[in-house]
């Protein structure tokens, strides 16, 4: 079908400057399994004109020459259980190795539209709706296998589940948050992460859009905008929400971690300390909003540590605890935990341009951090962070920071969001231009929103290459590479979301025209796997 899967491109990098430049970006790790040889080699093959992707406002999922994609999943396809179905706006994509063909897949589903969902097009909001809409947000847990050099799910009634607003899942380590030790559901999962004790994180992020939210000490709740009005059904304090969700595939189960603290959770990015504690940084998706590390007391566990935000004038990670002079004031650190945002400004933390997802590189150890965007600023093009922990040691309280990448023109790149690295170290990243800017104003030259990949280190270290775009309204989000290193997956999130009505539609992808837009999660080969 016309525009669905297209693979035209425009004069980009030239073919020796492409081969210059992955050579020269990788570093190479003689442990580690390598995505990428010299061109030498001809990794890529003859068939693909290595050229990037010039911005465009088509309707399809474009393609690099060379690159290829298959849809694996797709919104409501069903998990075998009764009435259980993929969820709506597939983001995040995490994989926990099982075996050398078997893993289990993790995917967030972060919000609904609600004329998409359950067909409330004129927002009414009747409790019929809201239960629809309860059941297509959280995640799935998915059991999958390499079959044929594809992966498939695996077959099974038992092997998949779904975490939806309906789940009832406990605060870690007994808490009570408002007078309960478990909440109802999870909800607005964005990014999230994996534990090297084979978990996943699951980041609830844009919760007040649910059931509102509220500061400390205050009584009113306050509607989010958008407000999808749940709390007329359903009463939920919006406390329950904003935390990291830890989900345990073998046992079914989860978890809202408190002792990472409760913010619109973009990422929760885990990496083991010397000692072998665990060490999570995470971002605050909102703007002039903090960034935060917390640092685990036993290893193998996140229910208990130390939270802490970046002052990034000193160069410091600031505890947030009641032993902070400037939150005595707080009742318990429970308190201070659930409401963490605002002891971050209290603690003199820094006021960042929507801190998002946080990778850090898999031989230097440096962590990056895509700040999308801040227009309240005049910064409407977003960047790149790169943090330096000293020593090299994530347990260190001091850091240095630096630009990595400036979004804007010359870079190729604007409001970077979801962030992986392959093995070599180079940086792959999505960007999320919101669907009514697009193509507008001062992102005119953007195109839809896209797939690049950014080498780290040598003479292209910083540029972006476009290797795939969006169809129309949507961003690619959660990219993830599969365990054996042949594909990458990505999310195709929100096509058409400024749809009007289901006879004014502004996408039809994946199915074509005359077609409802679909979320889905699509398998990328890139041309040095075919």
């Amino acid at each position: 079908m016309k525009d669905v899967l297209d693979t035209s491109s425009a004069p980009g990098l030239s073919r020796r400057e492409f081969c210059q430049f992955l050579a020269q970006s990788a570093v190479l790790s003689l442990a580690a399994p390598s995505f990428f040889s010299s061109c030498a080699h001809r990794v890529f093959g003859s068939s693909l004109p290595l050229q990037t992707l010039d911005p465009r406002l088509g309707d399809g999922l474009r393609l690099a020459p060379g690159f290829s994609a298959r849809e694996f999943i797709r919104w409501g396809a069903p998990l075998g259980h009764p009435g259980e179905s993929f969820g709506y706006n597939n983001d995040f994509i995490a994989f926990q190795p099982i075996g050398e063909s078997e893993a289990w897949m993790w995917v967030n589903h972060e919000s609904v539209h609600p004329g998409f969902v359950s067909g409330d097009w004129q927002m009414e909001r009747k409790k019929s709706h809201i239960d629809i809409e309860m059941k297509n947000v959280g995640g799935s847990l998915l059991r999958v296998q390499k079959k044929d050099a594809q992966w498939v799910l695996a077959a099974g009634a038992k092997t998949h589940k779904r975490f939806d607003a309906f789940t009832k899942i406990p605060f870690s380590g007994g808490a009570k948050i408002k007078g309960a030790s478990v909440a109802l559901g999870t909800l607005a999962n964005c990014a999230g992460g994996t534990t090297p004790w084979g978990t996943f994180l699951s980041c609830e992020e844009n919760f007040e859009h649910f059931y509102g939210d509220r500061k400390r000490g205050e009584m009113k709740i306050s509607p989010g905008k958008p407000d999808l009005a749940w709390h007329r059904y359903y009463d939920a304090p919006p406390e329950h929400y904003g935390w990291v969700v830890e989900i345990m595939p073998d046992t079914f189960s989860a978890k809202k971690l408190v002792a990472l603290g409760r913010f619109s959770h973009e990422a929760a990015t885990v990496v083991t300390a010397r000692d072998g504690r665990p060490v999570v940084y995470m971002g605050d998706d909102a703007d002039n909003q903090c960034l935060y590390k917390f640092i685990g007391t036993r290893v193998g566990s996140l229910d208990e540590g130390t939270l802490f935000a970046a002052d990034f004038k000193k160069g410091e990670w600031v505890p947030l605890n009641r032993r902070h002079p400037a939150l005595n004031g707080f009742s318990d650190d429970l308190e201070v935990l659930t409401y963490a945002r605002q002891a971050a400004h209290l603690v003199g933390a820094t006021a960042l341009d929507r801190p998002e997802d946080v990778e850090v590189h898999p031989v230097s150890g440096a962590i990056f951090v895509a700040l999308t965007n801040n227009k309240s600023q005049g910064r409407p093009y977003g960047s790149i962070l790169r943090i330096d922990e000293r020593g090299g040691d994530h347990l260190s309280l001091h850091f240095e920071s630096r630009n990595f990448v400036m979004g804007g023109e010359e870079s190729g790149l604007a409001c970077p969001d979801n962030l992986c690295f392959d093995t070599r170290g180079n940086l792959w990243v999505t960007n999320d231009i919101s669907g009514k800017s697009i193509g507008t104003r001062e992102y005119a030259a953007f195109g839809n929103n896209a797939l690049f990949v950014v080498p780290t280190e040598g003479p292209h270290a910083g540029r972006a290459l476009r290797v795939a775009e969006a169809p129309r309204d949507a961003e690619l989000t959660g990219p993830c590479f599969a365990p054996d290193g042949q594909s990458l997956f990505v999310s195709v999130q929100h096509p058409g979301e400024l749809s009007m009505s289901a006879q004014a539609l502004t996408s039809h992808w994946p199915d074509g025209a005359g077609e409802l837009p679909c979320p889905a999660v699509m398998e990328i080969r890139i041309p040095s796997f075919s």
